[in-house]
C-alpha cells in the first residue's frame, strides 16, 4: 500500500486497483479507516483527535488526493502530499 502521507503518527496512504468512489487508507496504531475524498465519508474507526487531524489535512490537500486517484487510474507513480503540521 503506497504511502503518501505521514503525520503525528497518522499513515495516509492509496492503492493501485482499488475501488470507487476515490478514497484513501488511514492507519493509527491499531485502527483502520477508508475516508472518501470528495465529503469525508468514513469507513472504519479512528480516535476523535485523529479523525479531526485527518479532516483538517483533507481539506488541505483535497485536490492533490484527487490528483492521485487520477495517477492510480492511469498507473502512474503517487504523488508525495505534504503532511500536517
Amino acid at each position: 500500500m503506497p504511502e503518501i502521507s505521514k503525520f503525528y503518527g497518522i499513515v495516509i496512504s492509496m492503492l493501485f486497483d482499488d475501488h470507487n468512489p476515490p478514497h484513501f487508507h488511514v492507519k493509527y496504531g491499531d485502527y483502520r479507516a477508508q475516508i472518501t475524498i470528495k465529503d469525508g465519508t468514513i469507513k472504519g474507526i479512528l480516535p476523535r483527535r485523529a479523525l479531526n487531524l485527518v479532516y483538517e489535512w483533507l481539506d488541505l490537500h483535497r485536490e492533490e488526493l484527487l490528483e492521485n486517484w487520477k495517477r492510480i487510474e492511469n498507473r502512474q507513480i503517487l504523488l508525495k502530499v505534504e503532511p500536517l503540521q
